[in-house]
């Protein structure tokens, strides 16, 4: 346990660092920097995430501890917080990088930071779901959550950043590259063959939970590829794929009448790559969309307790794939739209900016 004296410097350092400017990073500069890794390049790389990371980390830090409704003191928030700060002290206090000793010194250390943030989503999502349960219980629901979803979206927004910032220069210690392969961006993904992983993923998921699955048709061409990071495209499309998934599966699991698959179709345009996610899935009510990006909102009919023993990727319940989802679009300049036909299915438009030079949105 860190001493009065060390926590309070460690404090004014957080608010400190907090009021400094972000520098934001496109997925083209990471690409040109990134398919040079040498030894000067990777100790420019780690120079700048040693100056960079604490900003980052030290803002949502600050946020952390003044959220509304009293979310700041909810026992799974304190636990998010106290990660950001064990994070910004070991970056910020890490000697600093001279050589190329200290580099791999560095390099190993953040790869620690980013193993301890990977259960941040749904530790978060338990902090906002214990907040909800005690306002239900005192009757005293804030309409809309809305000063909460926007934080959790720049949260989030933030945390898709540091990520990515560590694990491309992680990645770029890789002494066998994949081919076209610089970091984690895969300048040749093709978008058709990624579908067809986490099309697998999905189904496999719910041939677990329910016994059976809905095919799963994909048209596009698996030759046309283009610049992208496979595990963000991966995400995305498990997440929307699983949900139709879900709605098809559920709406026609006692019905005589033979059920339809699910289409994704990739579209090369100009300024975007396009894939939609199509079911006949009876679709969301008009009332619901607003709520859909909103943390979570599930359409599932019984959610299941974050609370509880959750082994693995569940079909759906807990409100923060598709939000999450559509962050990851907008992340590198793209988006992610709904468009549902009560009674019949819906449409998931995924539209990926393939520019390559958009910086990330700085939250």
């Amino acid at each position: 346990m860190a001493s009065e004296p060390v926590a309070r410097a460690v404090a004014e350092e957080v608010v400190r660092w907090g009021c400094m400017k972000q520098t934001g990073v496109s997925l083209r500069y990471m690409m040109e920097f990134g398919s040079r890794p040498t030894e000067r390049n990777l100790l420019l790389s780690a120079q700048f995430l040693q100056k960079e990371l604490p900003i980052r980390i030290a803002r949502r830090a600050l946020e952390l501890e003044s959220l509304p409704f009293g979310l700041s003191n909810k026992p799974a928030v304190l636990k998010v917080r106290d990660w950001y700060l064990d994070s910004f002290r070991d970056i910020r206090y890490f000697p600093e990088v001279r050589n190329r000793s200290d580099e791999l010194a560095f390099t190993q250390m953040i790869k620690m930071v980013k193993v301890r943030h990977n259960n941040v989503v749904p530790t978060m999502a338990l902090g906002v779901q214990q907040l909800k349960k005690q306002l239900c219980s005192t009757r005293k629901v804030p309409f809309g959550f809305d000063e909460i979803h926007e934080f959790l979206d720049r949260f989030y927004l933030s945390r898709i950043g540091i990520r990515m910032l560590i694990g491309q220069h992680v990645a770029l210690h890789d002494p066998e590259p994949e081919p076209g392969v610089i970091g984690l961006i895969n300048t040749r993904l093709s978008p058709v063959q990624v579908a067809q992983a986490a099309s697998e993923d999905a189904r496999s998921i719910c041939l677990r939970e329910y016994g059976s699955a809905p095919d799963i048709n994909i048209y596009g061409d698996p030759n046309f590829t283009f610049p992208y990071v496979t595990s963000h495209l991966h995400l995305m499309l498990f997440e929307l794929v699983k949900n139709s998934l879900r709605a098809v599966q559920e709406r026609y699991m006692n019905s005589d009448k033979d059920v339809p698959p699910v289409r994704i179709i990739v579209a090369d345009g100009e300024e975007d790559v396009t894939i939609k996610v199509s079911d006949e899935g009876g679709g969301i009510p008009r009332s619901g969309l607003p709520k859909i990006f909103t943390h979570l909102y599930s359409t599932a009919k019984n959610p299941p307790d974050l609370d509880g023993p959750n082994q693995g990727s569940t079909m759906a319940g807990y409100g923060f794939g598709l939000p999450i989802s559509r962050l990851y679009a907008r992340y590198f300049g793209g988006d992610l739209q709904i468009i549902s036909m009560e009674g019949y299915g819906t449409d998931a438009y995924l539209h990926l900016s393939r520019l390559g030079d958009s910086e990330e949105p700085l939250p």
